[in-house]
C-alpha cells in the first residue's frame, strides 16, 4: 500500500491535531517494536513461567541455560538480530508512517549508585532512528521500563512488583536524569518523533498484588518534572502522557502539561466500538488536545479490521502492540518457533536442565529464526489494519461514518447486547458467551446484525483493484429482497430465498469495481435479514 507520504520535520500538537513541519495533518500508523530492547515472558512462549516473565528473570534463566560468556554473546546477537534494517523498511513498504521503540533503562544506566552511563542502549536507539530517518519513518521513544519500574509487573522488569520509581529517591533521579540526556541527544532530530514518558504507569490492584494507586500524586509530579528537564534543552519535541491502570484511566488528565503534547491512551479486550474511545474523546474536546491510541492490538484480525477505520474517522492514530514475536499470526512478521523450544520453557518451570549443549542448540535457533529474512510474513494482518483486500470484517462492525452519505441507518430500538448503542440497528446472538479463547478476548464475534426494512449499513474496502469481490454471508427466515450499492450507484437487487423450513444459510457475491476507495452498502428492502460477515477477496 502507498500511503501519503507525511514524513517532514518535527511532529507538533496543533489544537487535535498532529502535523508535520509542513503543517499538515499526521494520523499515525505503526507498529510498536516490543521483545527488542525490553524482552517480555509471552514473545517467547513462557506459558505463565514466572521465572520467564521479565528481562532480569530471562536473562538470568538463559545464564543458567548455556553459562555466563555464552549468554553475553547471546544477548549481542539477540540485539543485532531481534530489529534490523530489513525490518523498519518492511514497516515503510506495508504503509505504516511511525514506529514506537520500549526499551530498558538498565540499557541506558548501571544498576549502581549514582549516574553511570552506559552506550549500548544509546547505540541501538540511534542505529534504529537512523534506520527509520533512512525510510522515513517518525520514531517514539517508549520508556517502557523505568528505573525500579513504573507499573508494578512484569512489563517493566521491576524486581518486586512494585513501581518503586516512585518510591525509591534513586530511581525517580535516574528516571529523571534518562529523560534529561534523551532530549540532549535528540533534541535536534526531527526523525524522533516524540517522547512517550512513562508506558502504563501504576497498574490495578488485582489478587495478591497490591493497590498503588495512592502514588497517583507521584505519577503526576513525575510527568511535571521530566517535561521540565527535556524543556531545558529540547523545545521541539512531543510530549507522550499515558494515564494509570494500563492507560485506560484519566484521572492524571486533571491538567494540560505542556503545549506540545498529546493524550496517549491504549485499549485491548474492549469492543471495536466508539463507546470505547468515548472517553479519551472527550479529554480531547476538554484540553484542546490531540490523541494516540499508543499500543493496541493482540486480538483477532476482525477485530483490527473493525476498530482502526474507526480510530482514523475520529482522528485517532495508533500504534499495535507488537511487530514481530514468536509462534502467532497477528503481527506482521512470525519467527518460527526453534525445534524443542519447550525445553528451555519447561527448565524455567522446574524440569530437567537440557544440558548446555542442547540449550545452546536451541537458542542459537533462535537467533537465526528471529533474522528478518527467516521469518514469516504475514500480510493479511496488515490488510485488516489497513482495509486491504483481501480481508474480513464482521457484519455488526459497519462504518460510523461515510463520504458525504449516511454510513447507516436503523430503526429498531432492540439492542440487549449494549454494543453499537446508538445505532438504532438491532443486535442478535448468534451463540452465548463462552470460555475466552484468549486473555483479551471480548467474544464480540458471536453476534449478528439484524437488517430489518429499509434498513442499511456500509462497509469500507481500500485499494480495490480488477477482479475483487465481496462475498456476503447470513440467514434468513424467510424470503427477503436487497440493494447493493456502491460508492452511491446501484450496483444490484437480488431476492434471497427461503429454502428449507426453519433457517436458511445464505451466502452471495458480487464484484466489485475498481477503485481506490470503495464503500459497499447493503439495505434491505422487504424481509428481515441476519448478516454474519463480508469477505472482500
Amino acid at each position: 500500500m502507498q500511503a501519503k507520504e507525511v514524513f517532514n520535520g518535527f511532529l507538533k500538537a496543533k489544537d487535535k491535531k498532529i502535523i508535520n513541519g509542513r503543517g499538515e495533518e499526521v494520523l499515525l500508523t505503526g507498529w510498536g517494536l516490543g521483545n527488542w530492547l525490553l524482552c517480555e515472558g509471552y514473545m517467547w512462549l513462557s506459558d505463565g513461567s514466572v521465572r520467564f516473565d521479565r528481562p532480569h528473570r530471562i536473562e538470568q534463566v538463559v545464564q543458567e541455560l548455556i553459562g555466563k560468556k555464552a549468554a553475553e554473546s547471546f544477548w549481542k546477537s539477540f540485539r543485532e538480530n531481534y530489529m534490523t534494517e530489513s525490518d523498519i523498511k518492511h514497516l515503510k513498504d506495508l504503509g505504516y508512517n511511525s514506529v514506537r521503540i520500549p526499551f530498558n533503562w538498565r540499557l541506558f544506566l548501571e544498576d549502581e549508585p549514582g549516574i553511570i552511563w552506559k552506550e549500548e542502549g544509546f547505540s541501538l536507539l540511534d542505529r534504529c532512528i537512523n534506520w527509520c530517518e533512512k525510510h522515513q519513518l517518525y520514531a517514539f521513544l517508549d520508556l517502557h521500563g523505568a528505573p525500579g519500574g513504573q507499573t508494578g509487573a512484569n512489563i517493566d522488569d521491576c524486581v518486586d512488583d512494585v513501581p518503586r520509581l516512585f518510591i525509591d529517591e534513586d530511581k525517580w533521579e535516574k528516571g529523571l536524569k534518562l529523560w534529561e540526556e534523551l532530549a540532549k541527544r535528540y533534541k535536534d532530530n526531527p526523525t524522533v518523533g516524540g517522547y512517550d514518558l512513562l508506558n502504563e504507569p501504576i497498574r490495578p490492584a488485582h489478587g495478591e498484588m497490591k493497590d498503588y494507586d495512592y502514588l497517583l500524586p507521584k505519577l503526576i509530579e513525575f510527568y511535571e518534572e521530566a517535561i521540565k528537564v527535556i524543556r531545558r534543552h529540547d523545545s521541539n519535541h512531543l510530549i507522550s502522557i499515558e494515564g494509570h491502570h494500563w492507560a485506560t484511566a484519566i484521572d492524571v488528565f486533571d491538567r494540560k502539561y505542556d503545549d506540545n503534547v498529546v493524550i496517549h491512551f491504549h485499549r485491548y479486550a474492549c469492543y471495536p466500538e466508539r463507546k470505547s474511545l468515548d472517553a479519551f474523546l472527550a479529554l480531547s474536546d476538554k484540553w484542546n488536545a490531540p490523541l494516540w491510541l499508543g499500543e493496541t492490538g493482540e486480538n483477532k484480525l476482525e477485530w483490527f479490521s473493525a476498530f482502526f477505520l474507526l480510530c482514523l474517522e475520529y482522528g485517532i492514530g495508533y500504534n499495535l502492540w507488537p511487530y514481530k514475536k514468536m509462534g502467532k499470526e497477528n503481527c506482521p512478521i512470525t519467527i518460527k518457533t526453534p525445534k524443542d523450544w519447550n525445553l528451555i520453557i519447561d527448565y524455567s518451570k522446574g524440569d530437567a536442565h537440557p544440558g548446555y549443549e542442547k540449550a545452546s542448540q536451541i537458542l542459537n535457533e533462535y537467533l537465526e529464526n528471529m533474522k528478518f529474512k527467516n521469518c514469516q510474513l504475514n500480510q493479511k494482518t496488515t490488510n485488516h489494519v489497513f482495509r486491504l483486500v483481501p480481508y474480513t470484517i464482521l457484519a455488526t462492525d459497519f462504518d460510523e461514518r461515510s463520504s458525504g452519505r449516511p454510513a447507516f441507518k436503523g430503526y429498531s430500538q432492540e439492542n440487549h447486547h449494549h454494543y453499537r448503542e446508538g445505532a438504532s440497528l438491532k443486535i442478535v446472538e448468534e451463540r452465548a458467551a463462552e470460555e475466552k479463547e484468549f486473555a483479551f478476548d471480548t467474544q464480540w464475534d458471536r453476534f449478528l446484525l439484524e437488517l430489518q426494512e429499509e434498513e442499511f449499513v456500509t462497509y469500507s474496502v481500500n485499494c480495490v483493484k480488477e477482479g475483487s469481490h465481496a462475498v456476503f454471508e447470513g440467514t434468513i427466515k424467510n424470503d427477503a429482497w436487497i440493494e447493493i450499492t456502491q460508492n452511491g450507484i446501484t450496483h444490484q437487487k437480488m431476492k434471497i430465498e427461503k429454502t428449507d423450513d426453519g433457517i436458511t444459510a445464505f451466502t452471495f457475491e458480487i464484484e466489485l469495481i475498481p477503485m481506490e476507495k470503495v464503500e459497499i452498502q447493503i439495505k434491505n428492502i422487504e424481509g428481515i435479514i441476519w448478516l454474519r460477515k463480508i469477505d472482500f477477496r
